[in-house]
C-alpha cells in the first residue's frame, strides 16, 4: 500500500518547477489588447498619416513656389532689359538708365539665390554691378527713335506702362524706398506727356510737308487740348504757346486754300452778271 500510493509530500515535490527552466508567459496574456490601447494605436496611426500628408504638401508647395518665383523673376528681368534696350534715346536719361539697371540687378540676384550654380547669372550680376558702380556716368547708348506714327506712340507708351509696373513691384518688395518710387512714378507721367508732345509735333509737321494743312491743324489742336487737360498745365506753358502758334499758321493755310483765286472770282462775277441779264430780259418779256 505504501509502495503503490505515493505520499502527499512526494506529489508536491514532483509539481515544483525546475528553477533552471525559463518561465514563459501564457500566449493569451501577450496578445490581449485593451480597448484603450487599440484606440491609442489608431490615434497614433492617424496622426502619423496626417503628418506625412502635411509634410508632402509643404514640400510640393515649396517646389511650386520656387518654380513660380523663378518664372516671375525671369519675366521681370526680361521686361527691365526690354525697356532698357528699346526705350527711345531722346527720352532716356542716365538716371532712368541707372534705375532700370538696378531693378534688373535686384531680380537677377534673387534668381541666383534659387539657382546658385548658374554661371550665366553670376556673370550677369557682375556686369550689372559694374554698370551701377558708374553712377550717373552710366553709358546711355539708346539711339533716338522719332515717334512719327500712332503705332510707335503706343509701343513707347507700353514701355512706360511696363516700367510703371516694375517700379510698383520693387516698392512693394521693399527694394525701392516709397519716396523714391513716388518720384519715379511722377517722372513716368511726365515722360508720357513728353511722348505726346513729340508725337503731335511730328504728326503736324509731317502733314504740313505733305501739303495737308487740315491734318496739321487737327494734330496741333489735339496737342493743345491734351496739354491743357494735364493736372498742372502751367508746367507746359511753353509747349502750349508753341502749338498754338503752329495751329494759327496751319489754320491760315486752310483758310487760304478755301479762298477762290482771282481767275475763279472773275469767272464767277461774269456768270452772275449773265444770270442777272437773263433774269432782266425774262422779266421784260413777261411784262411786254
Amino acid at each position: 500500500m505504501a509502495v503503490c500510493c505515493p505520499s502527499i509530500f512526494s506529489l508536491y515535490i514532483a509539481r515544483q518547477p525546475d528553477p533552471t527552466e525559463t518561465a514563459h508567459p501564457h500566449p493569451e496574456e501577450v496578445l490581449t489588447l485593451t480597448p484603450t490601447m487599440i484606440a491609442l494605436l489608431v490615434v497614433v496611426g492617424i496622426a502619423l498619416l496626417i503628418a506625412i500628408v502635411y509634410i508632402n504638401h509643404i514640400v510640393e508647395n515649396n517646389k511650386l513656389e520656387k518654380a513660380r518665383l523663378k518664372v516671375e523673376l525671369n519675366d521681370r528681368i526680361r521686361r527691365c532689359s526690354e525697356v532698357n534696350e528699346t526705350f527711345p534715346g531722346q527720352l532716356m536719361s542716365p538716371a532712368l538708365k541707372l534705375l532700370l539697371t538696378r531693378l534688373e540687378l535686384n531680380a537677377t540676384q534673387r534668381l541666383l539665390l534659387l539657382d546658385k550654380s548658374s554661371a550665366a547669372l553670376k556673370a550677369q550680376v557682375t556686369e550689372l554691378g559694374g554698370l551701377i558702380a558708374k553712377g550717373e556716368s552710366i553709358p546711355v547708348n539708346n539711339p533716338p527713335n522719332p515717334v512719327l506714327t500712332e503705332a510707335k506712340a503706343k509701343d513707347v507708351r507700353f514701355l512706360l506702362e511696363t516700367l510703371h509696373g516694375q517700379i510698383t513691384r520693387a516698392a512693394k518688395d521693399g527694394f525701392l524706398p516709397t519716396n523714391e518710387a513716388k518720384q519715379w512714378l511722377t517722372e513716368i507721367r511726365h515722360l508720357l506727356v513728353v511722348l505726346h508732345i513729340e508725337f503731335f509735333n511730328n504728326l503736324g509737321k509731317l502733314a504740313l510737308q505733305k501739303n495737308q494743312p487740315a491734318q496739321a491743324r487737327l494734330a496741333f489742336e489735339r496737342a493743345v487740348q491734351y496739354l491743357r487737360k494735364q493736372p498742372v498745365p502751367a508746367m507746359y506753358n511753353a509747349q502750349i504757346k508753341d502749338f498754338e502758334a503752329q495751329l494759327a499758321r496751319a489754320n491760315a493755310q486752310v483758310q487760304s486754300a478755301l479762298e477762290p483765286t482771282t481767275g475763279e472770282v472773275n469767272e464767277l462775277t461774269e456768270g452772275l452778271k449773265t444770270d442777272e441779264a437773263d433774269a432782266d430780259w425774262k422779266k421784260k418779256s413777261i411784262y411786254d
